[in-house]
């Protein structure tokens, strides 16, 4: 069992990693915010979870362990598999996914792509009191309930104006979300952040 890898990010496709480990490369499948945070050369340390089923073994990584436990805790919803838990966390942070389950709001999920209100409904049914097992840290938790929903999908829906994908645009508004601390922010000033965080359009246009 490869419970984490600490190597050099040698490729990024997508979602898909290649972390090179003392002359290994590893494929390893992150969320989309983790992969837009990455980039070529730089050293990275991800807490692995390894799928094995017949025909296929896969390797998902994760920058904390609460994205990990996240990710078996998803897993363990029925209808939930290893893709469908990575698509949460790449669209949702561990406090916005804490506080929908505590607030059943369901409607969190279905932003998620290929999560129907049927699975949408079991995620929270099914998480109902879990979190008792999850380290969640405080300032993530704070962060998600202190910025309106509409002032987020105002922003993410200025991005896509833009150019962006709505994924990337989504991605880079909960990045400039957990740079602001959980500090009081407007839309420009998120906007800006956003910005800064995913740099110039053509050079991430490959990961939307």
């Amino acid at each position: 069992m490869i419970a984490s890898l600490r190597g050099i990010v040698t490729d990024i496709s997508g979602s898909d990693v290649v972390l090179e480990v003392n002359g290994l490369g590893y494929l390893v499948t992150v969320p989309d915010r983790s992969a837009l945070r990455m980039a070529g050369g730089e050293e990275v340390l991800v807490f692995t979870s390894m799928v094995v089923r017949d025909d296929h073994v896969a390797l998902f990584g994760f920058e904390s362990r609460e994205e990990l436990s996240l990710f078996a805790l998803l897993r363990s919803v029925t209808g939930v598999g290893p893709k469908m838990a990575l698509a949460v966390l790449g669209h949702m942070t561990p406090g916005a996914i804490h506080d929908a389950v505590v607030s059943e709001n369901d409607a969190a999920f279905r932003a998620v792509s290929g999560v129907g209100q049927k699975t949408a409904k079991l995620i929270v049914l099914s998480l109902q009191g879990a979190f008792d097992n999850v380290v969640r840290t405080v300032e993530s938790s704070e962060q998600s309930t202190s910025i309106p929903d509409a002032l987020k999908a105002s922003v993410t829906q200025a991005l896509v104006g833009l150019g962006w994908s709505e994924k990337v645009a989504t991605a880079g508004v909960a990045q400039a979300l957990e740079a602001s601390s959980g500090g009081p922010v407007d839309a420009s000033t998120l906007l800006r952040e956003a910005l800064s965080i995913l740099g110039p359009h053509t050079s991430r246009e490959s990961r939307g």
